[in-house]
């Protein structure tokens, strides 16, 4: 069973990632349900116990449909389901949390600060973000105190705390890391490049004009080092199944972690599909993967159902 939608900001890329998963799976024969799943309708989760299907595929996108809350259900109800558990999903979510983590690993992240009322106290440019949202959901850019005045004030509106970190001006790189029964492995590098400047919700989702490229100008060694980086905060952050992490490689050609997301998207737009497929792994190969290892952490539960 696929789980979409969602309450979640980003419940229209959920919905699209549950569709474009529920394609590939019965186009490879799957008997496939997709179900849309609310907090306060979990009526989906009965459907699936008494189907007694074999894992559920969550493609949820937000706080609480990837950021732990509906993991720890699952994992209370003892299903099965692909992706993170609770407490890594959790870990991913909250970005301050992802950070002090891959600082203690001596793994790259700009610097930051958490921030309510105050202004920050980093130099300007930085970009100010809420701590626990996706796919680039209100990041802004602050480049003079005007425009940090201005968006400070409206994200508080919406959000309790926001995350204040150090701009680095460079390229943007994303990585994507896929388990197998060899271990995770990380996928090629793809670079962003948006036509605005700026890789917000808009140049993931809304607009055709960003580029992602694989012929990326930096030498081997660097891009090397951000393979073996991701799927260091990949294990550090304790993840499964799959990541993708995010860079920024500054003009000195040095790495720095921005983010780590636990269910990345499904979508004609989504980076981990576009990584896979150049690594030789084509879209059908990629659900069918991830299918097969719920599947498989059901089958090594001594419970016969289990995270």
């Amino acid at each position: 069973m696929i789980l979409a939608g969602g309450p979640d900001h980003e419940r229209q890329v959920s919905l699209a990632s549950g569709a474009q998963v529920e394609k590939a799976l019965r186009r490879l024969g799957y008997e496939v349900l997709i179900r849309d799943i609310q907090p306060h309708d979990l009526s989906a989760l009965d459907e699936f116990e008494q189907w007694r299907g074999d894992a559920l595929f969550v493609a949820l996108h937000g706080p609480w449909g990837e950021g732990g809350t509906l993991q720890r259900i699952l994992e209370q109800r003892s299903l099965p389901f692909f992706g993170c558990n609770a407490a890594s999903a959790e870990r991913c979510m909250d970005k301050a949390q992802t950070k002090q983590l891959l600082e203690q690993n001596d793994l790259p992240t700009p610097i930051y600060e958490v921030v309510g009322c105050h202004a920050p106290t980093l130099p300007l440019p930085l970009v100010l973000k809420p701590i626990c949202e996706g796919s680039s959901i209100d990041v802004h850019l602050c480049r003079n105190k005007r425009e940090l005045y201005e968006v400070q004030g409206e994200l508080l509106r919406r959000h309790q705390r926001l995350l204040a970190e150090q701009f680095i001006d460079g390229l943007e790189l994303t990585v994507g890391v896929l388990g197998g029964p060899e271990g995770d492995e990380a996928l090629p590098p793809v670079q962003v490049n948006p036509a605005t400047g700026f890789y917000d919700y808009q140049a993931k989702y809304e607009r055709n004009d960003t580029e992602y490229v694989f012929d990326i100008g930096l030498p081997s060694q660097i891009l090397e080092l951000v393979q073996k980086q991701a799927v260091q905060a990949h294990t550090v952050l304790g993840c499964r199944h799959l990541s993708r992490v995010d860079f920024m490689v500054d003009l000195q050609n040095r790495p720095w972690i921005l983010e780590v997301n636990t269910i990345p998207g499904f979508t004609s737009h989504s980076l981990l599909p576009k990584a896979a497929a150049q690594d030789g792994i084509s879209w059908q190969q990629l659900v069918d993967r991830l299918v097969r290892l719920a599947i498989e952490g059901r089958i090594a539960s001594t419970s016969g159902y289990g995270p």
